[in-house]
């Protein structure tokens, strides 16, 4: 609270002390109100940071576009936290924001990120908080303005996530993207800014060690020299000084500091903007490189500083003048003089610049003439904060293309996998024919499907892919997204065509993992003489429906809330066992292992009543153009052995298939 004694101030002042406390409310409620809107963990800005009291930070909005914050602790500027979704509109695998809160310091590197909000299907339930949390810590550290590549093992970018690996990769491109368009904007990356003088470190140094690697330089112009220039006969002390004339630049506190003493460099620094800049002049010899018109001009007519086609005239209020240096080793001088150079005139320390030194004197025809004499100086390197190589947009190639190349023997081997089935499907009137050739050739396929497409690969396909696709239909459709697995992607793209020539059997017959799974468990229990429960025709035509209405209300539900959609979609097991390899808690591994069990008496019981992506690929599928499945007219009346030996009850007593129940197995074909 801030108290005015008012009793004692005239009416002036009185309104001066309302005036100021409404500026500082205002001031108070707009910093309050940036904050809040802001959104971000005090806490752990606090952390990233190293700032004691999370309370004290104050979060600013620049005004610069993408949105930022700086982050200011106690009067300390740390650097800037902002939201992924503000700087670059980050989404996630689902099509849906993902929103990362990202810390980065002012040297371009991030401090820390977290989470803030997602609705990434694998990260909703399985991928624990604690994986999550390290993989995101992970960035920590980094400079985003270097080439951060997964194909160079020194690049310290943390492992993705296990069974999250495209969740994981979206997450680390939000971060990065967003952190480096932050930024290249607040000129971090070098861009425009250049290289920066080195303002922290300090080593201690004397005079000559200064003098050698030309961090002081000097012009030292003789009488003899002076006399030449202005067509002067030689006169005594030809080799005695003019002037001797020496500078430095004094921002890098091994330079300032060692010069001036750290208590006068402290104060001398304290005294200006931030942002100014500070230079030496001392001189020994005849000529005073100040003069005295300055004392009444303001301006010093006789030295001015230059930087290409810029020149700078130094003046009277930022000059000060001091009796010694405190350098060990350094000239006792006639005359040592600061500059102070504000930051508005465009001064670049890191660039070469000159003093000039301005000499009027009578020539040896009497008349006045002017010569200029140059003092040059270059900063040292060892003083120079490099700028970081602004890491070049279009040399990277996108992300998706990077997760492609790194499969390329998966994918081989996929595509050599999807041709096979497709000589399968063109030839199963050959296969059929030939029944223990089929049998060989349908136990093998399994097989491979359930250990390569599903517990090596993980392309397991989920309803969860057709929400998310759906999503991105009705909102912001990107191909980069579902490129991302390049397993899944060529995956879909076959069944899609595939269910235009045999409908959705092709996939639950041939190439789902733990339709397999289930189908090749029941084999093992049927070899191992377990009594196969046949379930009626009536009960099982009114518990087919079931996965239609499950798919139907996790549809419904993600038209609300995503979230509550990918729980509800955990209904399928496929995460449990084919992803996670059961590395669960226990209630998910149960109710697979409920599922697998109840396989062994019911042939895909799971796929038969229970499973909403079936349904989901059961809907389009009826529009295939070809009917492949030979039948006789003596089906469904005379002979009934195909409905009889249809393990997954797909042929109805009249003989017809359905093809919204049929996994083309083909056993009909043989029997036909």
């Amino acid at each position: 609270m801030i108290l005015v004694n008012f009793g004692s101030l005239d009416k002036i002042e009185v309104i001066r002390q309302y005036i100021r406390l409404i500026i500082a409310t205002l001031f108070a409620l707009i910093i309050a109100a940036q904050a809040a809107n802001a959104g971000f963990d005090r806490s752990k800005i606090a952390s990233y940071f190293k700032i004691a009291d999370p309370q004290s930070i104050e979060l600013v909005n620049d005004g610069k576009k993408p949105v930022a914050y700086k982050v200011i602790g106690a009067g300390k500027f740390y650097g800037y936290v902002f939201s992924s979704w503000d700087a670059t509109g980050s989404v996630g695998f689902s099509g849906k924001p993902i929103d990362i809160h990202i810390a980065l310091s002012t040297q371009a590197k991030i401090a820390g990120a977290y989470i803030a909000r997602h609705q990434e299907p694998i990260l909703v339930l399985g991928i624990t908080n604690e994986n999550l949390l390290k993989f995101v810590n992970g960035f920590a550290g980094l400079n985003v303005a270097e080439r951060l590549s997964r194909s160079d093992i020194k690049s310290g970018l943390p492992d993705f996530v296990a069974g999250a690996t495209i969740s994981s990769s979206v997450i680390q491109d939000a971060i990065l993207n967003s952190a480096r368009s932050v930024a290249y904007s607040r000129q971090l990356l070098g861009q425009s800014q250049g290289d920066t003088v080195e303002r922290t470190n300090f080593v201690h140094k004397i005079w000559p060690a200064l003098v050698k690697e030309r961090a002081i330089t000097r012009r030292r112009i003789t009488m003899q020299e002076m006399r030449r220039e202005f067509g002067l006969p030689p006169g005594d002390n030809q080799q005695g000084s003019f002037i001797d004339l020496y500078t430095a630049l004094l921002d890098p506190p091994t330079i300032g500091r060692n010069l001036l003493g750290q208590r006068h460099f402290n104060e001398i620094s304290a005294a200006g903007n931030a942002n100014d800049h500070m230079i030496m002049v001392a001189a020994n010899g005849l000529y005073s490189f100040r003069g005295r018109a300055w004392r009444k001009s303001g301006t010093f007519d006789r030295l001015q500083l230059v930087q290409g086609s810029k020149t700078i005239t130094l003046k009277k209020e930022n000059y000060n003048l001091i009796p010694t240096l405190h350098s060990a080793g350094a000239p006792q001088f006639r005359e040592i003089a600061l500059f102070s150079i504000p930051n508005k005139t465009g001064f670049n320390p890191v660039k070469p610049w000159r003093l000039d030194l301005a000499v009027r004197r009578e020539n040896g025809a009497g008349k006045e003439k002017l010569k200029i004499f140059h003092l040059n100086y270059r900063l040292p390197s060892a003083y120079i904060n490099a700028a970081p190589k602004l890491v070049q947009s279009r040399d990277e190639q996108p992300l998706w293309i990077s997760f492609w190349l790194s499969k390329k023997l998966q994918i081989i081997a996929m595509i050599a996998i999807l041709v096979s089935l497709w000589g399968i499907l063109f030839f199963q009137d050959a296969l059929a024919r030939r029944k223990k050739l089929y049998l060989i050739t349908r136990t093998v396929f399994l097989l491979v499907t359930v250990l390569f497409i599903g517990f090596y690969a993980g392309a397991q396909l989920s309803v969860v892919n057709v929400i998310t696709f759906i999503h991105s239909i009705m909102s912001d459709f990107r191909w980069e997204l579902f490129l991302l697995n390049p397993l899944v992607f060529i995956l879909w793209g076959f069944v899609a065509v595939a269910m235009l020539f045999w409908g959705r059997g092709v996939f639950c017959g041939w190439l789902c993992p733990f339709g397999a799974l289930q189908e090749l468990v029941n084999l093992a229990a049927r070899k191992l003489g377990i009594k196969q429960i046949e379930v009626p025709w009536g009960l099982h035509e009114r518990l087919w429906p079931i996965k239609y209405i499950i798919f139907l209300s996790i549809f419904a539900i993600s038209l609300a809330s995503l979230p509550w959609a990918y729980r509800l979609a955990e209904v399928e097991p496929f995460k449990t066992v084919v992803i996670l390899k059961f590395m669960r808690a226990w209630p998910f591994v149960l109710y697979a292992l409920i599922l697998l069990a109840a396989g062994l008496f019911v042939e895909r019981f799971y796929c038969r009543y229970l499973c909403p992506l079936g349904a989901a690929l059961a809907i389009p599928a009826r529009l295939r153009m070809f009917e492949w499945l030979k039948r006789r007219h003596e089906c469904g009346r005379e002979c009934r052995i195909c409905a009889t030996r249809c393990t997954v009850q797909a042929i109805n007593p009249m003989g017809q298939i359905s093809p919204n129940e049929c996994v083309y197995c083909l056993r009909c074909q043989v029997n036909y």
